[in-house]
């Protein structure tokens, strides 16, 4: 059964920092890319960063560029977010995703609260 637990939300005051973690089990994780995705109070789900699952290259919303940093360690499973000089806008609940055998899969979320 494939599995992401993120961790690691909270809150945070603007200009602050948090590391989110998704913790993936079920699937060969090194195989595949593992997204993060934010989703604020009364607006749609948007994309904020991805990293492959080969060469490790990376993307990044235009939004968070130069603030937050993705990364991977295959040996424990985990894809890590680290989120510098946040702002209030990036207040959302973020879940991480892989796409399996073409199926979505998503984590539960975690809230990300920044105040001004």
């Amino acid at each position: 059964e494939v599995q992401l637990v993120e961790s690691g939300g909270g809150l945070v005051q603007a200009g602050g920092s948090l590391r989110l973690s998704c913790a993936a089990s079920g699937f060969t994780f090194d195989d595949y890319a593992i997204g993060w995705f934010r989703q604020a109070p009364g607006k749609e789900r948007e994309g904020v960063s991805c990293i492959s699952s080969s060469d490790g290259s990376t993307y990044y919303a235009d939004s968070v560029k130069g603030r937050f940093s993705i990364s991977r360690n295959n040996a424990k499973n985990t894809v890590y977010l680290q989120m510098n000089n946040l702002k209030p806008e990036d207040t959302a609940v973020y879940s991480c995703h892989v796409r399996w055998w073409g199926a979505d899969y998503w984590g539960q979320g975690t809230q990300v609260t920044v105040s001004s």
